[in-house]
């Protein structure tokens, strides 16, 4: 089972409703951070995990997942539905 992490968005003006880590995929590159820093940091582990799923608006949650170069990160709608990567 891979290793993820999941990060529920309150967000009212948001239509991404959850974000998901897969650990095993992050290699620490840090592409997201650079898009999105007030929502991601880098553990211990050099992994990416959120520390606020809030702080930036689809748009730009949008671009730090497409940043990825392993495709770590999940973003899914508030139906559950997955919307990247697709």
């Amino acid at each position: 089972m891979a290793d993820q992490k999941e990060y529920l968005r309150n967000r009212a003006d948001s239509q991404i409703g959850k974000i998901v880590i897969d650990r095993d995929l992050c290699i620490g590159a840090a592409s997201c951070l650079a898009v999105a820093g007030a929502t991601y940091e880098l553990d211990g582990e050099n992994k990416v995990v959120v520390t606020n799923a809030d702080s930036v608006d689809d748009a730009t949650l949008t671009m730090s997942a497409e940043s990825c170069p392993t495709k770590a990160i999940l973003l899914f709608d508030k139906s559950g539905k997955q919307v990247f990567p697709k």
